[in-house]
């Protein structure tokens, strides 16, 4: 006989409390429940079950056979449930958190492709500047930028970015160009107030050390593309990721503040919750992001 099948009825029987019970729960015949678990008990050359005419219930031996069976059973249904999940249509609420900065310019011009793609998806997508709780807040994916917290969740990468000190030329022809890491102190500088680090800087200098800059700064502010304007209003110098400020480079708005400084090199990341298999939907739409940003890399924003 087959073995899942008399796994299956005797784990049945010991939930059921008995067999007649357990030949409801099946869709089998009383006969047939009684017939699998007799060839369980010979195989195993051991009784896993005490019968009376009032009871049935597991001997010691059955108990513990009852615990790993049981076990095996789930892992057997999991598996069928991650096929079936992997040849279903994607489709249903899509509900990702993004930080502000990135979804507005690089995932909201591609969202119409996504959706054109998989027609019976509906995305809901959350623009905000701090970490969410994937799971007690029910978003299905994150998109994060930068070093990934310790964390159970599941993570892709999705590209690269850098992360460098820009201010405009009017910021630079006024109060001078830094030369060094340490010049930083009398400069304004530009906060982004969501880091969890505070109004510091984590910087590597020439020779590969990691240097702390700590300034109170002139403003400090939740938004990223709030200190791209102060940082082209010649405001003061922002350290923030090209992905954010690459085209207002490109136009001569901005400039690096110190060049032969060596750039921070930042992941793009999917987030998603853990478990045997992906949600139809949430894999459809992280493979999309890939391969829309797969010939993309940190010297591309």
């Amino acid at each position: 006989m087959d073995r899942l099948t008399e796994m299956e009825a005797f784990a049945t029987v010991v939930d059921q409390g008995g067999f007649t019970d357990a030949a409801k729960k099946m869709g089998i015949s009383k006969s047939a429940v009684s017939k699998h678990v007799s060839s369980l008990e010979t195989r195993l050359g051991a009784r896993l079950l005490n019968r009376t005419t009032r009871r049935v219930s597991p001997t010691e031996i059955g108990l513990a056979y009852y615990d790993r069976a049981r076990r095996v059973l789930n892992d057997a249904g999991e598996a069928d449930a991650l096929v079936t999940a992997m040849q279903s249509a994607p489709s249903g609420m899509l509900r990702v958190s993004v930080a502000t900065d990135f979804g507005v310019n690089h995932l909201s011009p591609i969202l119409g492709d996504f959706l054109h793609t998989y027609p019976e998806i509906t995305v809901n997508m959350v623009l905000n500047n701090r970490y969410v709780e994937l799971i007690s807040e029910g978003f299905d994916m994150a998109i994060r930028v930068g070093e990934l917290e310790d964390s159970s969740l599941r993570a892709r990468k999705l590209t690269e970015t850098n992360k460098r000190m820009i201010a405009s030329p009017d910021y630079f022809q006024k109060y001078g160009r830094p030369q060094r890491i340490d010049d930083l102190n009398d400069h304004k500088l530009l906060h982004y107030s969501n880091q969890a680090a505070g109004n510091v800087w984590k910087i590597t200098a020439p020779s590969g050390e990691q240097r702390q800059v700590r300034t109170a700064g002139s403003l400090t502010v939740n938004d990223g593309q709030s200190l791209l304007n102060a940082a082209i209003g010649g405001l003061g110098i922002a350290y923030l990721p090209s992905f954010l400020f690459a085209e207002s480079l490109r136009q001569g708005l901005l400039e690096d503040a110190i060049p032969d400084l060596p750039m921070e090199t930042q992941g793009i990341y999917a987030i998603y919750p853990p478990g045997r298999y992906t949600q139809p939907k949430v894999r459809a739409f992280i493979d999309f992001l890939v391969d829309k940003f797969h010939d993309t890399g940190p010297n591309d924003w």
